[in-house]
C-alpha cells in the first residue's frame, strides 16, 4: 500500500534491469519493496538457467536432486560479509555473492553499514557484467550481471527531512555517514528514490491495489522489446548493458529532450556515465 513512486521505480528497473538505490526512514518499505523485485522478473529462459545453474554448481549450491535452476537468484548478503564472500575467491576461487545474483538481484540492505572495500569490489562488475579473480595457482572469471538493489537511511539516525520526527544528527555526522558511499559507486546506480514514511491514508485505504502478476506483465513486455531490439548484441538483453554504439541509435532525445538533458548536466554536473545512464533509463520508461 502507498509508495506509489517507489513502486513505478521498481517496475522501471526491473523492466531495464537497472540498478536501483531507495532512501527513506526505518518502517517505510525499503525492505519489503525490494524482496517483492524477484516477483516482477520474467522467468529465466534456457539460456539464462544453464548459466546460473552452472554457478550454482561450482559453488556447491545446488539442491541434491540437481536440475536446472529455474528462478531468478536473490541474494541478500548480510552487511558483514567479507571483500572475498562478494567478489569471490579463496585458494581454488569459488563465486561470490555478485556471481551468485547473475541474471538476477543483489539487495544490500543498510548499504552504508557494509564495509567500504567490500563496496568498492561492486564496481568491476557493476560495469563489466563479470568479476576477474587471480591467484598465483590460477586465474578465474566468473560472470556476474545482476540488478544491484540496495536500501538505506538518509541520515544515521534515519529520520533527516522526516515531517514527524526529529533528526538528531549533526550536519558533520550526515556527511561522514554518507561519505561511506564513493562517488565512482554512487555514479553507477542508475535510479535513486526517496522512500518516505507511509502517511496513515495509505496503510488504511480499503482499495484494491495493483498485484505483481499485472506489473510482471507489463515488464514482459518491455524486456521482449528489448530483446528484439538487441538480437545479435553479444552479452547485452536489457536496456542497462547498452554500449556507447546502442545508446547513439537508440537512445536518440528529441530537442526539448536535449534541452532539458543539457540544463541538467550544467546544473547538476553529471558526469559522462551519469549521462549514459539517464538516456538508457529514459529508453526503458518510454
Amino acid at each position: 500500500r502507498g509508495q506509489r513512486a517507489a513502486k513505478r521505480a521498481l517496475e522501471v528497473a526491473a523492466a531495464g534491469g537497472h540498478n536501483l538505490l531507495m532512501v527513506g526512514p526505518p518502517g517505510s518499505g525499503k525492505t519489503m519493496l525490494a524482496r517483492r523485485l524477484p516477483s516482477l522478473l520474467p522467468s529465466l529462459d534456457a539460456e539464462e538457467a544453464l548459466e546460473v545453474t552452472k554457478i550454482h554448481s561450482v559453488a556447491g549450491l545446488l539442491p541434491a536432486w540437481g536440475g536446472l535452476v529455474t528462478a531468478r537468484p536473490f541474494r541478500a548478503p548480510h552487511h558483514t560479509v567479507s571483500d572475498a564472500g562478494m567478489s569471490g575467491g579463496g585458494q581454488h576461487p569459488r563465486p561470490g555473492e555478485v556471481s551468485l545474483a547473475h541474471h538476477g538481484v543483489l539487495f544490500l540492505d543498510e548499504l552504508l553499514e557494509f564495509r567500504r572495500n567490500v563496496l568498492e569490489v561492486l564496481r568491476q562488475p557493476l560495469e563489466d557484467g563479470h568479476v576477474t579473480l587471480s591467484r598465483a595457482a590460477v586465474s578465474v572469471n566468473y560472470p556476474a550481471r545482476f540488478m544491484l538493489a540496495a536500501a538505506m537511511n538518509p541520515c544515521p539516525c534515519g529520520f533527516l527531512d522526516d515531517p514527524v520526527k526529529a533528526c538528531l544528527c549533526s550536519p558533520d555526522r550526515i556527511r561522514s555517514y554518507r561519505a561511506r558511499l564513493s562517488g565512482p559507486l554512487y555514479d553507477r546506480i542508475d535510479f535513486h528514490v526517496s522512500v518516505p514514511a507511509l502517511a496513515w491514508q495509505d496503510l488504511a485505504d480499503p482499495a484494491p491495489v495493483e498485484s505483481s502478476a499485472a506489473v510482471r506483465a507489463r515488464v514482459d513486455a518491455a524486456r521482449l522489446r528489448q530483446r528484439a531490439r538487441l538480437r545479435g548484441r553479444r552479452g547485452a538483453r536489457t536496456n542497462a548493458y547498452l554500449q556507447a554504439r546502442d545508446i547513439d541509435r537508440w537512445c536518440r532525445p528529441d530537442a526539448e529532450g536535449r534541452r532539458l538533458l543539457e540544463a541538467a548536466m550544467h546544473r547538476l554536473g553529471g558526469s559522462a556515465r551519469a549521462y549514459a545512464r539517464v538516456l538508457k533509463g529514459a529508453r526503458t520508461v518510454a
